[in-house]
């Protein structure tokens, strides 16, 4: 596990603390997203353990404790950085799915948080959308997607690049 990092459990009860009373959907949708991790952690280029914790972190900043901004991914962000979590942590919570492209169109600034491209960040998005509860994966009205396409095709990359390397693997596409 990297020194940075708390451990897994720590990470899954500040997760459950802040989401399984208040947002039980969104406490189910995040236990979904960490199953879907904890079973592609191992593909290729992946980090483990940046994965699943970004898994079970995600939407904490949807947390009534944690809503500064109201833009979800920012005030994720930086209630863990509050709580000392690594600077990659906080660069996988606040660019989740595209968000710099929502960010952009609403006038939150992520550049506090460093984005990264890699085998990670398209399975944790991949992740988030196959334990979604509520909508089909990519669909235009999950609001997960803007009206120009933009966001949806960044996801839909990150979703392609996933897809061949869990073939790869031999693993079930669940998507």
């Amino acid at each position: 596990m990297s020194s940075d990092l708390p451990s897994f459990a720590a990470s899954r009860a500040l997760a459950e603390t802040l989401l399984a009373d208040h947002l039980p959907e969104r406490w189910r949708h995040t236990q979904g997203r960490a199953r879907e991790a904890v079973r592609l952690a191992g593909l290729p280029g992946v980090d483990r353990e940046w994965l699943i914790h970004a898994a079970v972190l995600l939407d904490v900043g949807r947390s009534p404790v944690a809503v500064r901004t109201g833009f979800p991914p920012l005030d994720a962000a930086r209630f863990l950085r509050a709580r000392s979590y690594p600077a990659r942590l906080l660069g996988l919570v606040a660019h989740q799915l595209a968000a710099e492209v929502e960010a952009g169109q609403v006038g939150v600034d992520l550049g506090g948080f460093d984005r990264e491209e890699s085998a990670t960040v398209d399975t944790l998005w991949w992740c988030a959308l196959v334990a979604d509860l509520s909508a089909a994966p990519l669909a235009v009205a999950d609001g997960r997607v803007d009206t120009d396409g933009r966001r949806r095709d960044a996801t839909r990359g990150a979703v392609a690049r996933t897809r061949a390397r869990i073939a790869s693997a031999g693993l079930a596409v669940v998507l």
